[in-house]
């Protein structure tokens, strides 16, 4: 076997996330497979890359020379893929990279309105990581992420980024027959022992955030279920088999209830970053503007955010005539 650019990848994240769990998360495989995946560079490399004890791994002297020059062959590789887009950006249409937040779908829409003769492609990601890369290596330029709790994303040289929301807090969404289905807020301490649907980024800090709320709510929670497809999470909780924490935007679904939590435990706020050299400030302008609208336009899918918002004009992002 020879190494290749995703087994330099993989060395990375590994190092990156201090354990071969959260690193097999953020690319996407089974933690066996990345185990499976990780010896086999070892077997090439020579030796041991990583020491693992019972806090994770670091790396070994062989795991830091591999390092060093992995990031070195990934800088250029990223380096050649942002000067092949700058050579293509005059032709190519404008890239848009976003998470599963509750406002694409109608920032979609008002994107098909705003070409302005270049055009604009979008795309989803499950991982801030991944988005955050390639807008940093150019096959992004303009990317819009969410952030929970006290988590900041760190931003690749060359980007500005803009707080669309401020703070939103997470509400909870259960099975219409839930037992606790027909109050109106929902202390957390009162969801100990249910089972939980984890959230699908693991790298915006809202594991960690749910996972520090429900510890000062005096539990941990049960984190069983991670599923990216929507209609089969909502039909999982629908189905009395999992709770989740949602956007306090997110549209209803059959069969399910959304409620807030006392005392908002999670919050989280929305941003939008873009590459300074795709895009120009009018076209940052143009996209908040657009992002915002979005937003705005699921205030009312549940009374009790739009009540919540309506008190805090202070959070209300401003927004271009």
């Amino acid at each position: 076997m020879q190494l290749e650019l995703r087994h330099l990848e993989a060395v990375c994240r590994i190092a990156e996330a201090g354990s071969l769990g959260r690193a097999a998360t953020r690319l996407g495989v089974s933690q066996p497979a990345l185990s499976a995946q990780l010896r086999r560079i070892e077997r090439v490399a020579g030796g041991e890359l990583f020491f693992r004890g019972r806090n994770g791994v670091e790396p070994t002297p062989l795991g830091e020379f591999v390092l060093e020059r992995a990031r070195r062959v990934l800088g250029e590789m990223d380096a050649l893929a942002a000067g092949a887009r700058a050579v293509a950006q005059a032709a190519g249409p404008l890239r848009l990279g976003c998470i599963l937040l509750v406002l694409v779908d109608e920032l979609l829409r008002l994107l098909d309105n705003m070409t302005d003769g270049q055009g604009i492609s979008v795309e989803l990601e499950h991982s801030v990581t991944v988005l955050t890369r390639m807008l940093g290596n150019g096959q992004y330029d303009v990317i819009v992420y969410g952030e929970v709790g006290d988590h900041e994303v760190p931003l690749p040289e060359g980007t500005l980024a803009r707080t669309l929301i401020a703070r939103e807090p997470f509400c909870v969404r259960l099975a219409e027959t839930h037992r606790l289905a027909g109050r109106q807020r929902i202390d957390l301490a009162d969801l100990a022992g249910e089972p939980w649907m984890t959230l699908v980024e693991d790298d915006d800090g809202g594991p960690e955030a749910l996972v520090a709320a429900c510890a000062r709510a005096g539990f941990t929670p049960d984190l069983r279920h991670r599923i990216t497809d929507r209609k089969m999470h909502y039909d999982l909780v629908a189905a009395g088999r999992a709770v989740s924490l949602t956007q306090p935007t997110a549209p209803a679904a059959p069969g399910t209830v959304l409620r807030p939590l006392t005392g908002d435990p999670v919050t989280g706020r929305i941003r939008l970053a873009w590459n300074r050299s795709a895009v120009s400030t009018a076209q940052a302008a143009l996209l908040y503007g657009a992002a915002g609208r979005a937003y705005l336009a699921n205030l009312d899918n549940n009374p009790f955010h739009r009540t919540w918002w309506d008190a805090r004009p202070e959070l209300h992002p401003r927004l271009d005539p």
